[in-house]
């Protein structure tokens, strides 16, 4: 049965950001608000959280997971960035982004797309995220919160803890943040390549 914790959406509650925290830290998968729409989010090295997210959204082996973090300066120790994208990247983030980019050898293989070897990383703004985050002191490894066969996320806290119940160890409700996922950008080639139109304003690598 997943926990429910509602939490602050500008000033969150140290004591549940703690609990959750401990929980991701055990091995448990979160439901949990960002700039643009929940998500589901584990431990980077948790290979049963990373199947129960295959599971809940029936993803093939070419979807491309997300390392959400902290800050800019996180992004060096599971990505390679190149001096080409340094600044549009910077300039994006913290910000309503998802950046495809060559994955360094800190990224559990199960993450990689099975021939690019990229991974998804992004900084999302929002309050509960980043408390989350710096508690953990490493990123989450994440995915949209968008269920097979529905047109938009799930946005309400309350009917993601009634929909997926026996599903998540956790659901963290700081309100509602949106439909709208991110934008996603592939930088892993020569030119920039936009994946899915967003949240993010796409014109800067168009």
């Amino acid at each position: 049965m997943a926990r429910y914790y509602d939490v602050h959406p500008q000033n969150p509650q140290p004591r549940s950001i703690g609990q959750v925290v401990d929980l991701v830290r055990d091995g448990g998968l979160i439901a949990y608000p960002t700039d643009s729409c929940f998500a589901l989010g584990c431990s980077l090295g948790n290979r049963e959280g990373l199947e129960r997210i295959r599971q809940i959204r029936k993803l093939d082996d070419k979807h491309h997971f997300t390392l959400v973090c902290a800050e800019f300066a996180q992004l060096g120790r599971f990505v390679h960035i190149s001096n080409a994208v340094f600044r549009a990247v910077k300039a994006s983030t913290p910000g309503s982004y998802t950046f495809i980019l060559p994955a360094t050898k800190e990224v559990p293989r199960q993450l990689l797309h099975p021939k690019k070897k990229t991974v998804g990383v992004r900084i999302p703004d929002h309050a509960t995220t980043q408390a989350l985050l710096e508690r953990l002191g490493e990123p989450l490894l994440s995915s949209t919160l968008l269920l097979p066969g529905a047109d938009e996320p799930m946005t309400q806290g309350w009917e993601i803890k009634e929909e997926l119940e026996n599903q998540v160890d956790a659901v963290i409700d700081s309100g509602d943040c949106g439909t709208e996922p991110t934008t996603v950008v592939d930088l892993s080639g020569d030119e920039p390549e936009i994946i899915r139109h967003g949240g993010g304003d796409p014109s800067r690598f168009e």
